[in-house]
């Protein structure tokens, strides 16, 4: 059975972080990059009113460039970024056409939904307001992103139906992660038969250089093929996908990609074979075992953002990267109205609660320690 999207290539330009001339898009190389993403036959494009500079950028190179139906075109609304009204919030949607010259948008999503970010959309009715567009002709398809749990997804899904689409944040290193749930996120959807847009497929880029003991497993198998190129296509593999956004910043990363993904067809058994071992290596890695049920959070007297804490350190120990590490405790902790692994008391209610019988209190020292 068809499905939206379905003739979409699997391979889509994700504009997030475009190449850098000093603290401005250096447009001339996305030129480059547009010109050879198009002509390797591949259309989809995808900003955002939130991408600083991107919509500008994809308007000189890829709109004024190129007939408007050579290309689809996604971007989105982030109504919970310094919105108090509803008209702050539609006038993302206005600021887009305007920095695109696109005309209308293929895909427009409400961007990032999940936790209190939903309550935004709800509140200033942008359900509706997409509906009015996409009846304008300003919009062909509605749908939205989303960070959260399968069972939010679920509760949005039911309430509307209408939407046509989802993206979600899917790789081989998120999909039996607890704390993002990338399996079960994309299994519901599609028990909801929405299409998926998946993006993160390479963890913003940290699966192009993921633990040695990973890189092992992918250069034994293709001493040639990139650590990324695994990343993409174990999600361009999955069922019922648009696209794979993927976030190219410089002209070789995009010949990377498109070497792979011009004539992927699926993975092979040998391939697929050598993923499932590039996952036990990972898990082989040791981690703070946390899976985000927050029992500790109930019964913690000071509001430490105790699984935020674990899910960075967890990054850093993984990927040796403190700037993302410090950037996802700074979201997951800070962002939720947390304290930080500092501010613990040591009293132990937490570890009398948690059910995978973590050491807190240590684990939290040495979160502050590293993290601070």
């Amino acid at each position: 059975m068809a499905y939206l999207g379905e003739n979409i290539k699997k391979l889509g330009f994700g504009l997030m972080r475009l190449p850098m001339n000093g603290k401005s898009v250096d447009v001339e190389q996305t030129k480059v990059m547009v010109d050879k993403f198009l002509a390797a036959g591949f259309t989809y494009f995808d900003t955002a009113w939130a991408y600083a500079g991107s919509e500008d950028a994809i308007r000189q190179a890829l709109v004024e460039r190129y007939p408007r139906e050579s290309f689809q075109l996604a971007t989105k609304n982030a109504a919970w970024i310094n919105c108090k009204t509803r008209e702050e919030a539609i006038a993302q949607f206005d600021t887009s056409l305007k920095q695109t010259g696109a005309g209308y948008f293929d895909f427009y999503l409400l961007h990032n939904l999940g936790e209190a970010r939903t309550k935004f959309f709800d509140d200033f009715d942008m359900w509706s307001f997409v509906q009015e567009k996409k009846k304008e002709g300003l919009i062909k398809h509605v749908g939205f992103s989303f960070h959260s749990t399968p069972e939010e997804l679920e509760e949005i899904l039911k309430a509307h139906p209408e939407m046509e689409f989802v993206q979600l944040q899917i790789n081989y290193g998120d999909w039996d992660n607890p704390a993002i749930q990338s399996k079960k996120c994309y299994e519901m959807a599609r028990k909801y038969n929405k299409p998926v847009i998946i993006m993160e497929p390479v963890k913003g880029g940290m699966l192009a250089n993921p633990p040695e003991s990973v890189q092992e497993v992918f250069k034994k198998a293709d001493p040639i093929a990139s650590c990324a190129s695994w990343a993409v296509r174990f999600a361009a593999n999955l069922e019922g996908l648009i696209t794979v956004l993927s976030g190219m910043s410089s002209v070789e990363q995009m010949e990377d990609n498109l070497s792979y993904m011009k004539d992927f067809n699926g993975l092979s058994e040998m391939e697929k074979k050598t993923l499932e071992e590039a996952q036990t290596a990972l898990k082989k890695i040791p981690l703070i075992p946390c899976t985000t049920c927050n029992y500790c959070s109930k019964v913690c007297p000071n509001n430490i953002g105790i699984s935020g804490t674990f899910t960075a350190m967890n990054y850093l120990t993984l990927y040796k990267d403190m700037p993302a590490a410090k950037h996802q405790e700074q979201w997951l902790v800070s962002g939720h109205g947390k304290k930080n692994a500092a501010e613990c008391i040591k009293c132990g209610k937490c570890e009398q609660a948690c059910p995978q019988h973590i050491k807190i209190r240590d684990e939290l020292e040495k979160a502050a320690a590293a993290l601070l």
